[in-house]
C-alpha cells in the first residue's frame, strides 16, 4: 500500500499563498468593476467587493494606502483598482489588496477635474481675498448661457419678477461640446468690456461631460481676470465645477443665481417702508427724549439760573429770618425764663435777707428797747441832768443848791439839790 501524505489546512493555504506570490500577473494587477458592500472600518481600512455581470472579488484597502485616495468610495461606483491578489490564510479565501483606485470612464474626467482644481488652488485662483462683492440694486445684468432652454428662461423670469426694470444683456454662448469653453470666455470678456453691473455664467444640469466646458482652465482664468463680479450658476445643486470655485459667488442653480444677482424690489419696497416706520418711531422716540432732556435743562436753568438763584436766595433769606425769629423767640423765652428764675432767686434771697434783717432789727429793737431810757423811766427810773444839761452819773457832779432836771416816765421835774450822800460800792 502506497504511503499517503496528509497536509493540514494551514499548510494548504500557505502553499496556495506562495503560488499567488510567485505569479507576476497577480502581484501587479488592474481590476475593473463596480463597488459593493463598501465599509469604512474604524481602524482606517476600507473593505469592499468588486463585481461585474459574472462574478465578484473581495477587496481591502489598508489605511496606509488610503491617504492616496482623493475621493470617497461608495457603492455603485465603477472603478479601476490596482493591487495584488493573495490569500488570507486564516479564512482560506483570496482577495485583492488594493494600493490605488481611480474612477473608470467618468472617473477619468473626475481625475482631470481634481488635478486642475488642485493646480488652480495652488495658483491662488480660489483665494477668498480675490473675491469681489456682488453689488446690490443693479441696473444691468449680463448673462452668459445658451439662448434656448430652461436655464435662460428661469434667469429672465426670476430677474424680471424681482426687478421689472432690470436690463438683461444675453450673450448666446455654447455651453456644451466642441468650442463651448471658448464661447463662454468670449461672452465673459465682451460683457466685462460692455460694463454690466454683474455677470451670471451658467447653464442647466447634466452629466459631468455635459458640464465639462465649465471645468476648463481658460474659463476659470477668464472668470478670475474679469473686472465685473461674476456669479457661477452651473447645473443642479449637487453639481460643482471649476467655475464655481473661481467665481466671486456660487449659485446652486441658474434660478438661484438670478435671485442672488437681482434684488427683490418688492422686498426692498417693504424694507424701505419698514425702515421708514422704524425711522419715524426712532425720530419720535428721539424727539420725545430730546424734549424730556430740554425740560430737564429748563428745570435745571430754572433751578440754577439767576432767577432761580434769586428765588432760592429769597427763600433762604425767608427761612433764615424765620429761623432767626424762632431763635430770637427761643432766646427771649430762655432769657425770660432765666430772668424769672433770677427774679425768683432774687426775690427769695431778698425775702430771706429781709427776714434776716427783720429778725436782726427785732433783736436790735429788743436790745434797744431793753436799753431805752424810756424803758428805764417806765420802770420807775429817772434821768437827771445838771443845770447845763449834762447827764448826772455821780453825786460828785452835784452841788448843794444846784438846780437839776429830772426826767420821769411821763414828764420832767425841776429840783434843787439839798444834800448829797455817796453810796458805798461793793
Amino acid at each position: 500500500m502506497a504511503r499517503v501524505t496528509v497536509y493540514s489546512v494551514s499548510q494548504v493555504n500557505s502553499y496556495i499563498r506562495q503560488l499567488f506570490s510567485t505569479d507576476l500577473l497577480l502581484t501587479r494587477l488592474y481590476v475593473r468593476g463596480e463597488i459593493s458592500n463598501c465599509k469604512y472600518h474604524s481602524s482606517g481600512h476600507i473593505y469592499f467587493s468588486l463585481k461585474d455581470e459574472q462574478g465578484q472579488i473581495r477587496c481591502v484597502m489598508f489605511a496606509s494606502h488610503r491617504r492616496n485616495l482623493n475621493f470617497r468610495l461608495e457603492n455603485g461606483q465603477k472603478i479601476i483598482a490596482f493591487g495584488q491578489v493573495s490569500i488570507y490564510e486564516r479564512d482560506g479565501s483570496y482577495q485583492l489588496y488594493v494600493n490605488a483606485v481611480r474612477l473608470d470612464g467618468v472617473g477619468a474626467l473626475y481625475e482631470r477635474f481634481e488635478a486642475l482644481k488642485r493646480e488652480l488652488k495652488e495658483l491662488g485662483l480660489f483665494d477668498p481675498m480675490y473675491k469681489q462683492p456682488i453689488p446690490h440694486y443693479i441696473h444691468t445684468l449680463g448673462v452668459v448661457t445658451a439662448p434656448t432652454g430652461a436655464a435662460v428662461r428661469d434667469i429672465i423670469n426670476v430677474s424680471k419678477r424681482r426687478n421689472p426694470g432690470i436690463q438683461i444683456i444675453l450673450y448666446p454662448a455654447l455651453v456644451q461640446g466642441d468650442g463651448a469653453a471658448e464661447s463662454i470666455v468670449r461672452g465673459i470678456r465682451m460683457l466685462d468690456d460692455y460694463g454690466v453691473d454683474t455677470i451670471l455664467v451658467g447653464r442647466g444640469g447634466g452629466s459631468i461631460e455635459d458640464l465639462w466646458a465649465f471645468n476648463e482652465e481658460i474659463v476659470a482664468r477668464a472668470i478670475f481676470d474679469c473686472r465685473t463680479p461674476v456669479i457661477s450658476a452651473v447645473g443642479h445643486e449637487t453639481d460643482t465645477t471649476i467655475a464655481d470655485f473661481t467665481a466671486d459667488l456660487r449659485a446652486p442653480t441658474p434660478s438661484a443665481g438670478a435671485e442672488l444677482a437681482v434684488d427683490d424690489m418688492k422686498e426692498l419696497s417693504l424694507s424701505l417702508e419698514q425702515t421708514s416706520v422704524r425711522q419715524r418711531m426712532l425720530m419720535k422716540r428721539r424727539t420725545d427724549y430730546d424734549r424730556q432732556v430740554l425740560r430737564g435743562y429748563a428745570l435745571k436753568l430754572q433751578m440754577h439760573g439767576p432767577a432761580g438763584r434769586l428765588r432760592d436766595a429769597r427763600q433762604f433769606t425767608a427761612h433764615s429770618e424765620e429761623r432767626l425769629q424762632v431763635l430770637l423767640a427761643r432766646r427771649i423765652t430762655e432769657g425770660k425764663n432765666r430772668l424769672a428764675v433770677l427774679e425768683s432767686s432774687l426775690r427769695t434771697g431778698i425775702e430771706k435777707s429781709l427776714r434776716a434783717a427783720r429778725h436782726r432789727a427785732e433783736l436790735l429793737e429788743a436790745k434797744i428797747s431793753a436799753m431805752s431810757p424810756q424803758k428805764k423811766l417806765d420802770g420807775g427810773f429817772a434821768y437827771l441832768e445838771d443845770g447845763s444839761g449834762r447827764p448826772v452819773r455821780s453825786v460828785d457832779q452835784l452841788n448843794i443848791g444846784e438846780a437839776v432836771r429830772i426826767s420821769l416816765r411821763d414828764g420832767i421835774a425841776k429840783a434843787l439839790v439839798e444834800e448829797t450822800e455817796k453810796a458805798q460800792l461793793t
